[in-house]
């Protein structure tokens, strides 16, 4: 994409009504624009990244077995009274009524939903276990928004929810899911702490909320030093027995700063660390709670009625946005992770209307489309710095920067943006780099004429 094609609304000056890094940072590369409290608009940049992690989210979903559904925003409020949980859950929940006077609401969860899918289709037991999911966006009337994409009323939200005959099957889909969460994370190069958590109004007895670590998150957690150095393994099957990856990670000490108790913690100072973190997934046991109260049953072996016993699992999806860029920034910008990045590369062109630098812009840009990478080609007329503190600010992870001066040297630099390392590198080495199909490496600096961070 070259940018003159592009709309990318960058601000200079960071928004009064910005209160954290992310916020901030969205804003000013005009990744997002609000609507009304707590309600955005996605910009082409910002939605670019929020497709990659809604593709990362489906791709592990998919793998752990669960299957796609797409429910719907606005829930007829009988179901809730069935559940009921539609008087007691809150003002959050936006109610109302539809042109024949019918009690509708926008629905801030999907229980009741699936739970009706699930009794009207689900009569035997042959047909279990079942996992749906859906992405979908959601609605919580907060009393007060803020932190933009981290904590606003409209936000998507991938949701499954398993289905299963006993406590013990109902435990295997849960345990898919824990891994699917650490799988998940891991690919947006995020670490991800499960915590043990209260279930709320969701309800039921065994709930894990996900932490990713981030030096400006809303939670305080402790947690034993390991975590820092546990790493799940990639290729682990999900359908193997997972109850021991599950207790490797679990039998680890962490606690959210509510929970830890300094006086009573098994992990001796000098092991114990202590973050801030930002919660952006949240799984839960609860039972026959909803197959209970809504008539949720199949026929079993013997011809038994057997209420189903179910599980939920959520992961924040826009919320992960404005996370992950709590979790990696510096002074410049946002830096993403490559999984998630907008653009694989940018190529910089310091003197557009210099025709040899033109040429070279251009061979890089079309080198780089014809090897499939997503490339951002700035052929704008700004000045120098502008152009580069604008691709510090959006985060791209690399950048090829093409100027008079440097080519009148054979030179193109090359920079990373996570390590800040800048290779000067010739325009030869500039097209093979680019010509790689697959993950960009810093190229091998012992022959190159410079390097500087």
């Amino acid at each position: 994409m070259k940018l003159s094609n592009y709309f990318l609304p960058v601000l200079k000056e960071n928004p009064k009504e910005a209160q954290i890094v992310s916020h901030r940072l969205m804003l000013r590369a005009g990744m997002i624009q609000q609507s009304s409290a707590g309600i955005y608009s996605w910009l082409p940049l910002g939605l670019k990244v929020l497709n990659k992690i809604e593709r990362i989210v489906r791709e592990e979903q998919d793998k752990a077995g669960a299957l796609e559904v797409k429910m719907p925003t606005i829930q007829p409020a009988e179901i809730w009274k069935e559940s009921g949980r539609y008087d007691v859950y809150g003002l959050e929940m936006l109610r109302i009524k539809d042109r024949h006077n019918r009690d509708m609401l926008y629905g801030p969860t999907n229980e009741e939903q699936v739970t009706d899918i699930c009794r009207s289709h689900i009569k035997s037991y042959r047909s279990l276990p079942l996992n749906l999911y859906h992405i979908q966006w959601k609605f919580r009337d907060e009393v007060r928004p803020r932190f933009g994409v981290m904590r606003g009323r409209e936000f998507l939200m991938k949701d499954a929810y398993s289905f299963d005959l006993s406590a013990e099957n109902a435990k295997v889909a849960y345990n898919k899911m824990f891994v699917s969460y650490l799988k998940t994370f891991a690919r947006m190069e995020l670490t991800a702490i499960p915590m043990e958590a209260d279930t709320g109004p969701i309800g039921g007895d065994m709930s894990h909320e996900f932490i990713i670590l981030a030096d400006t998150g809303e939670s305080g957690v402790c947690f034993h030093k390991d975590w820092l150095e546990t790493d799940l393994i990639a290729d682990v099957d999900y359908f193997a027995d997972l109850e021991p990856i599950i207790n490797k990670f679990t039998k680890i000490y962490a606690r959210t700063e509510e929970k830890h108790n300094p006086n009573d913690c098994p992990v001796k100072k000098e092991d114990l660390v202590e973050k801030r973190g930002v919660e952006v997934g949240h799984i839960f046991y609860f039972g026959t709670k909803y197959s209970e109260t809504m008539g949720a049953t199949v026929s079993g072996p013997d011809g038994n009625s057997l209420e189903l016993h179910m599980g939920s699992y959520g992961i924040g999806v826009s919320r992960l946005v404005g996370a992950i860029i709590e979790a990696s920034h510096d002074d410049k910008g946002i830096i993403w992770p490559e999984a998630v990045s907008p653009f694989d590369i940018a190529i910089i062109n310091l003197k557009p209307g210099n025709e040899t630098v033109d040429n070279m812009s251009e061979t890089l840009y079309q080198t780089g489309l014809l090897n499939k990478h997503d490339c951002l080609y700035d052929d704008s007329d700004e000045s120098a710095g502008t152009k580069l503190a604008v691709m510090d600010l959006i985060g791209i992870p690399w950048q090829l920067v093409v100027g008079p001066r440097g080519l009148k040297q054979n030179i193109i630099e090359l920079k990373h943006r996570k390590s800040g390392r800048v290779l000067e590198i010739s325009p030869e080495m500039a097209i093979e780099f680019i010509s790689k199909q697959g993950n960009f490496i810093m190229p091998d600096t012992s022959f190159l004429r410079g390097t500087k961070k």
